[in-house]
């Protein structure tokens, strides 16, 4: 089998297109290959919605951080702790085990004229109960780094918009949004590509793949199984993830370029890739 015959047959097989049955014997290293970038479209899925959710929760939580009144800041300050003071694989399994005990047959929510049955065995299934956690647990992170920026934003460009009398809408939209954006956006580039490195860990938590729609690591897992050979499966799946980083990383770059456009090229905060060794 050639390889582009391959690449039709297993390259969109983790969303279903294309062959049932994976190759059990005589996996050649083409096959590898495909099978497990198609996985990582799952990894880029959890990744994209995530972050994307992730960042509009994130900013609203940093807002509800700096607010006066303790029943706004208290429970953001309690969702940021939690998150962040327990580990995302802990989360991936509370969460399922939460998830599981749910009503199997949906929960029933009456309206005046009539009853919405809301389907919640769907949150048992991995796209979308790790998605779930994925978008939280990045939210608390990504919170803390907008509130960080948040209170760096300089005192005297919030007095001249006093000064010209903007509203707190427009201060903020004009103002804070943009300068919190420019300071925090070198370390929620590391955010965001560790959240995307993260994605690794559905593999091993409780969520199943449903019907062998699995991500990357599944197929490396299955793959290192069926070849008696971890050596060739593994390595790939880490060079899928290492293009995809530079990847970020330039995306993020050229985003970061565009938020200090207005300043000189000596004054601009540059996106360094900084690994957490620590989570």
């Amino acid at each position: 089998m050639s390889c582009v015959q391959i690449i039709a047959d297993f390259g969109l097989r983790s969303i279903g297109i294309g062959e049932r049955i994976l190759p059990k014997k005589d996996i050649s290293i083409c096959e590898q290959i495909v099978l497990i970038g198609s996985g990582m479209l799952w990894n880029l899925y959890f990744a994209i919605l995530a972050v994307v959710l992730g960042f509009f929760l994130a900013t609203a939580l940093a807002v509800a951080r700096n607010s006066n009144s303790l029943l706004i800041r208290k429970p953001a300050d309690w969702f940021v702790f939690l998150f962040r003071g327990s580990p995302l694989f802990i989360q991936f399994f509370f969460a399922y085990e939460l998830f599981s005990v749910l009503p199997r047959n949906g929960i029933d929510i009456p309206l005046v004229l009539t009853t919405i049955t809301i389907d919640t065995s769907w949150l048992t299934k991995a796209w979308l109960g790790a998605l779930i956690v994925l978008f939280l647990n990045t939210s608390a992170y990504s919170a803390e780094i907008f509130y960080g920026a948040l209170r760096a934003v300089p005192k005297g460009d919030l007095e001249a918009a006093d000064a010209y009398g903007f509203s707190g809408l427009t201060k903020f939209r004009k103002i804070i949004w943009p300068t919190l954006l420019r300071l925090a956006w070198p370390s929620y580039t590391n955010e965001a590509i560790f959240l995307f490195h993260a994605t690794a860990l559905v593999f091993f938590s409780g969520f199943p793949a449903w019907r062998q729609k699995g991500d990357a690591l599944y197929y490396a897992s299955y793959l290192a199984e069926k070849t008696y050979n971890p050596f060739i499966p593994y390595p790939i799946a880490a060079v899928y993830f290492i293009a995809f980083t530079l990847l970020i990383i330039l995306l993020f770059n050229a985003a970061n370029k565009r938020l200090n456009r207005h300043l000189p090229s000596n004054e601009q905060r540059r996106v360094r890739y900084k690994p957490n060794l620590v989570r």
